[in-house]
């Protein structure tokens, strides 16, 4: 009998009260791919690659995985309190929980972003959760970051307004003048300015205390890092920087910019299910 590929979206409330939404697809038996987003966004990030990574897309089945996706809290249909909690350490730990919840097992881990930092922080706190990392343009370090000037809306300026929301949103793709997707659009604007100040906050707080090849060099994960190479907001000459994680795969992807899975799903997909198999 074939299993169910159908997205199968749910709300599940954690010990600490938060109610996270989740989503998942792909045969429930197969190897489990735990994909994060980052800041700002939420698991609509990842839907056109999807289908790529469950053998929905190609019909592949020998290449099929279970995809379970979270909405960070602050984000998407999860929780967005008005207080603290949005340290990335509770973050990871409340994705951590979901895969208990979900009785998934290990997962290969996969952050876009500052998802990755999430991403990160699990194979910290929950080492045995994880199997294998694949970071997709995530800093290595805030000496990497390019400054944008953007001006973007910021907490004293809420609900932002479209104009401010596509300049926010436009260093993410390597094209100036890139249609920035409405569904993104919606997703900044469902946030309070709370949990967006909050959670932009948490990750420069993580990474300031520790870079991430730093901490990923002690923890004996194997690791995918891939970087478009048009990157407007993280230099991606920096993606060298993870070349200190012992056995780590580092590759730049030419023409695209901060947001790969957005602007060419094919070109993330293989290289990632390439890194999976021998995991599987």
């Amino acid at each position: 009998m074939t299993a169910s590929r159908t997205t199968e979206s749910s709300l599940l409330t954690l010990d600490d009260g938060d109610t996270i939404h989740v989503c998942q697809d792909g045969p429930r038996e197969a190897p489990v791919l735990l994909l994060i987003h980052g800041s700002a966004s939420s698991a609509r990030s990842w839907d056109a690659l999807v289908p790529l990574l469950t053998g929905a897309g190609s019909g592949a089945g020998a290449g099929a995985h279970r995809v379970v996706r979270v909405d960070l809290l602050g984000h998407g249909g999860s929780d967005k309190p008005g207080e603290g909690r949005y340290a990335v350490p509770d973050q990871a730990r409340r994705v951590g929980e979901v895969l208990d919840r979900l009785g998934a097992g290990r997962a290969v881990v996969v952050g876009h972003s500052s998802g990755g930092v999430t991403a990160t922080a699990l194979a910290e706190e929950r080492p045995g959760l994880v199997s294998a990392l694949v970071l997709v343009n995530t800093g290595p370090n805030l000496g990497a970051f390019i400054a944008t000037g953007s001006g973007a809306a910021g907490p004293a300026q809420w609900p932002p307004s479209d104009e401010q929301i596509r300049q926010l949103a436009s260093t993410g793709f390597s094209r100036p003048g890139y249609r920035v997707p409405d569904a993104l659009l919606d997703e900044v604007r469902a946030m309070t300015p709370h949990s967006f100040a909050a959670t932009m906050q948490a990750t420069r707080a993580y990474m300031e205390e520790r870079a991430l090849p730093e901490r990923l060099a002690v923890l004996g994960k194997p690791l995918l890092v891939l970087f478009g190479e048009d990157d407007r907001r993280w230099r991606s000459s920096s993606a060298a920087d993870y070349r200190a994680v012992p056995g780590a795969r580092v590759e730049l992807l030419p023409g695209l910019g901060h947001s790969p899975i957005l602007e060419d799903p094919p070109r993330v997909a293989g290289p990632l299910l390439d890194f999976a198999a021998p995991l599987r």
